[in-house]
């Protein structure tokens, strides 16, 4: 991932120990650079300490961070006295900067109550988030009111803060690619591309048609799709594999990776669904799982909202995400329920993986013409899921996530699948029948939920259901 950069307000006051300022700008910048990321900071020969208290000391501070807007990915406001609100404020406003920002606030001892150590950052940080809410800013807080910039518990403020800005960053301009229509029998799948263009999602199509017409010209011999077959064979087992069908598959893939590079895309949507098994003789899901594995991610069905909360998870999280139907319930248990499909899961997904044929449609356009599916169970870990969506009668989008715990219950089946326990199970899945949702879900190997849900709501203004 791409390593993070903060723009760093320190608050000041003058009725408090100037001290303080000095020493929690030396703090949070340790801690910021410690942890991996980059700062823009006043220097101390600009204001008193390199810290923001007067009108004059906030124009510096917005200069500077408009010189490198470019970079900053969030700013972090760092209170180690009661802080002038108006000064943080303004600093950010005139800024023009349109990032996410995290207020931490020192926490006070109470053997250091007298003025020569007392901080107030307690009641700072209320003024200074009534300030920013009075100028339309919206912000961050910390899991706890005031905590110790030194202190573990605000490594992970900053983790998830972190999470936040690449979600933010990621979703700003970004392009998608739809490979081929979508399939006739799957109406839940359709989605608005104004809406998606609207909060800055583009989406390039391209016809089945075309990409199949540049893979009949390719030759066997041709170096790039000699590399791509090596590439599929080290990526999974596949000694049960036609030697003609891989063929297909890298001939299929070397196009579509070059036409990804060509466009500048982020990832894929793909018509699979039987086109390319009728007409070509493959399925795509292995091709799908590499890329994916790959931070590019790739979704079936031509399901670009799914593929939208894919790459969200994977902006969030840093790790590779799947797509995965809600699939069959387990046993009687209300919070438990399989998770599957047929499958196109990046392999760090499974405990052990090998490339097949595609079950559910073999018997009716032939085993011959399915073959290229990765199957595996998933592994068992902590996951959070996500969904978007385009409400084109409320003309915006809405997401639902949550946190589940992927299990090692028993269960033997085809495909890509596994047991998820999610608690009040029942609850989302009402929820999501009751706003249309689709069938698909995105999950990812990661504990994000609150990150996403801060990032979406709060700054992208989606309509965001954060399950509990």
């Amino acid at each position: 991932m791409k390593k993070l950069t903060f723009g760093v307000v320190v608050g000041n006051r003058g009725f408090f120990p100037d001290v303080l300022a000095k020493e929690g700008r030396k703090d949070i910048l340790r801690v910021l650079k410690e942890n991996g990321y980059a700062t823009v900071a006043l220097p101390t020969t600009e204001t008193k300490y390199g810290a923001v208290e007067t009108f004059e000391d906030a124009t510096k501070c917005a200069a500077l961070f408009a010189s490198k807007a470019d970079k900053i990915d969030g700013i972090v406001v760092s209170l180690p006295n009661f802080g002038d609100e108006k000064g943080v404020a303004e600093a950010i406003k005139r800024s023009g900067l349109n990032v996410p920002v995290l207020i931490q606030a020192e926490e006070d001892a109470l053997d250091s109550m007298a003025m020569g150590r007392r901080r107030d950052s307690f009641c700072g940080k209320i003024s200074a988030c009534s300030n920013l809410r009075q100028a339309g800013i919206p912000f961050t807080l910390t899991d706890s009111h005031t905590v110790k910039a030194t202190s573990e518990e605000f490594k992970e403020d900053l983790e998830r803060f972190a999470s936040i800005c690449r979600v933010v960053r990621g979703l700003r301009h970004v392009r998608f690619g739809a490979i081929g229509s979508r399939p006739a029998a799957f109406n839940t799948v359709r989605y608005s591309e104004k809406i998606l263009e609207f909060a800055g999602i583009a989406v390039e199509p391209v016809d089945l048609y075309e990409i199949l017409g540049k893979v009949e010209r390719l030759a066997d011999n041709d170096r790039g799709v000699k590399t791509k077959l090596n590439n599929i064979k080290k990526y999974t087992n596949v000694k049960s594999i036609p030697v003609e069908g891989l063929l297909k598959m890298a001939k299929f893939g070397y196009v579509v990776d070059k036409w990804v590079k060509e466009n500048q895309l982020a990832g894929t949507a793909i018509q699979c669904w039987t086109a390319l098994e009728e007409f070509f003789g493959i399925v795509p899901c292995t091709l799908m799982s590499m890329m994916s594995e790959s931070l590019m991610p790739s979704a079936c069905e031509v399901d670009i909202t799914g593929l939208l909360a894919m790459y969200i998870l994977q902006l969030a999280g840093g790790t590779p995400s799947a797509l995965l139907d809600w699939n069959n319930n387990f046993e009687g248990d209300p919070d438990k329920c399989v998770l599957f499909h047929c499958s196109n899961l990046p392999k760090s997904f499974f405990k052990d993986d090998r490339m097949d044929f595609q079950e559910i449609i073999a018997g009716s356009v032939g085993k011959e013409n399915t073959y290229g599916t990765i199957v595996g169970r998933i592994k068992p870990a902590r996951a959070t899921f996500c969904r978007t969506s385009t409400d084109d009668v409320e003309g915006e989008l809405r997401v639902y996530v949550g946190d589940g715990q992927f299990t090692n219950d028993k269960l033997e089946t085809f495909g890509g699948y596994g047991v998820m326990q999610i608690d009040n199970l029942q609850t989302l899945l009402n929820y999501i029948c009751q706003m249309g949702f689709e069938h698909h879900v995105a999950v990812n190997m990661s504990e994000t939920a609150d990150a996403i849900a801060e990032a979406l709501g709060n700054y992208m203004g989606w309509d965001v259901y954060r399950h509990i």
